[in-house]
């Protein structure tokens, strides 16, 4: 449904794109194809069991681990959007896309990304919410409040990356179709256009980036509150069970933010820093996070530790 209302945006539809993949590694592309089809495979099963352990066991239906599976299910997205069509270049040779194709991938990569860090500001709040005020959680976070939380920030996604779409439908491609990247990005396909792009520059990069910015700004608040009360709790036991409620959302929160900023640097500032190296790091960057984060959460998350270890010893026994 996307992919048709994506493509009756535009009485212009220009022949099909062709990714190059990783210029400069094209000899190497069967090889590379293999960890990232491996990464990838761990980061569905990963996500997957998270979301079937998050649906099925009623001790997980709280706040917290509602916006868990939001994120689980963003990362499939974002992973989904890109890897496929990435593997089917570096193993098939299949490098030709069609425009409504790109419009899609890229709508949904941009979507992903920028709903997982409403989705990390959302889950801040809530562990603000469980130290700063733990007896008043359930009344705050309301099933009602947390539906409003999931579609408000679902709908802000929508409405800030849609306008990109839009911003590509007008512009004219009468020059090469050749992109030298594994998929479709919208700066990447704007420079394509024979045409003015600072709107579609303007754009792209400020208000994404701004959104991400505001996010980054709220989580550092929520924080900077939650290690106020931390550190004015009585007992050490008290504040270290606090903290550790915590020690999983912030290394989710390092994993996406660091290598996401580090990334729009080196684009914007980083003439020196090679083209193979930013299409690679951007390639990891939507397949790495969505298998480490199932991982992060199972390993530093007790309720979730304790399920996964039934519900694979279960099966070993049956």
């Amino acid at each position: 449904m996307s992919a048709m209302i994506i493509f009756n945006l535009s009485n212009y539809n220009p022949g099909p794109f062709i990714l190059v993949g990783i210029p400069g590694l094209e000899h190497c592309h069967v090889w590379i194809g293999i960890p990232f089809c491996i990464i990838y495979v761990v980061a569905l099963v990963g996500n997957c069991t998270l979301l079937y352990l998050i649906t099925v066991e009623r001790s997980l239906h709280e706040p917290m681990f509602f916006f868990l599976s939001m994120l689980a299910m963003t990362d499939l997205i974002l992973s989904t959007a890109g890897v496929p069509k990435t593997l089917s270049i570096f193993w098939l040779g299949a490098r030709e896309i069609t425009f409504p194709g790109c419009l899609t991938q890229m709508f949904f990569l941009h979507y992903s990304f920028v709903l997982d860090s409403a989705i990390l500001m959302a889950m801040a709040f809530d562990r603000y919410v469980a130290i700063c005020s733990p007896l008043r959680y359930t009344t705050i976070l309301t099933p009602r409040t947390i539906t409003k939380i999931a579609v408000g920030i679902s709908s802000r996604s929508f409405c800030i990356i849609l306008p990109v779409i839009f911003l590509l439908t007008r512009l004219p491609f009468c020059r090469t179709h050749i992109i030298p990247h594994t998929y479709c990005e919208h700066i990447g396909v704007a420079r394509l256009a024979c045409a003015d792009i600072s709107i579609n520059i303007w754009y792209g990069f400020c208000v994404p980036i701004m959104t991400v910015i505001s996010d980054v700004i709220l989580i550092a608040v929520s924080y900077t509150l939650i290690l106020c009360a931390v550190f004015r709790l009585p007992s050490r036991d008290a504040r270290q069970k606090a903290l550790g409620t915590c020690g999983s959302h912030v290394c989710v929160i390092l994993m996406f933010y660091t290598p996401a900023f580090f990334s729009i640097l080196a684009h914007r500032f980083g003439h020196n820093v090679s083209r193979t190296f930013h299409i690679m790091f951007a390639n990891l960057y939507i397949v790495i996070p969505p298998a480490l984060n199932p991982i992060v959460y199972g390993v530093k998350t007790k309720q979730i530790r304790d399920k996964v270890i039934l519900l694979f010893s279960t099966k070993g026994s049956e």
